[in-house]
């Protein structure tokens, strides 16, 4: 399995993968032009050339960052794709010179084994909340925050 910075011929397979979970009400659908618009925040999963997991890092202010859109092929899942998309996001972010990194997620489990905490939403900054505008569980949220230290770069 090789993790890359994504390229054009990319964004089909991300916006299938993100749109996929976003049918199933895990996740927010992205349009091909929002994918194309932010390609250089994502961060794929390759496995014999097809791309099987994506990941966007979202510099949020200058000590945060989210990782958003973290999807991977219901083929590969339990394969260790998620926690190599997410530890390059936190490489990414420890060379960008960011301190924390948070998501929101309904797999808090699954962040908690690389290191998350558990925070309150109310906690984050307004910025978090942008997409929150055009989720339609707006009122009712049912994701859960997390964050992590970033370690220091060398």
């Amino acid at each position: 399995m090789k993790v890359r910075s994504a390229k054009i011929p990319d964004a089909e397979a991300i916006y299938s993968l993100i749109n996929f979970y976003a049918e199933q009400d895990k996740m927010l659908f992205r349009s091909m032009a929002d994918i194309y618009e932010n390609l250089q925040v994502f961060t794929v999963a390759e496995v014999g050339g097809n791309v099987v997991g994506c990941c966007a890092l979202q510099i949020i202010w200058s000590d945060l960052a989210e990782i958003k859109s973290l999807a991977v092929d219901e083929a590969n899942k339990g394969a260790g794709v998620g926690k190599m998309l997410v530890a390059a996001a936190i490489e990414q972010a420890g060379q960008l010179g960011l301190s924390r990194v948070f998501a929101l997620t309904l797999n808090p489990d699954f962040f908690e084994k690389m290191g998350f905490e558990i925070i309150d939403k109310d906690t984050l900054p307004m910025k978090v909340w942008s997409d929150c505008a055009r989720c339609p569980k707006q009122q009712n949220c049912d994701e859960i925050a997390v964050i992590k230290i970033v370690p220091r770069q060398a």
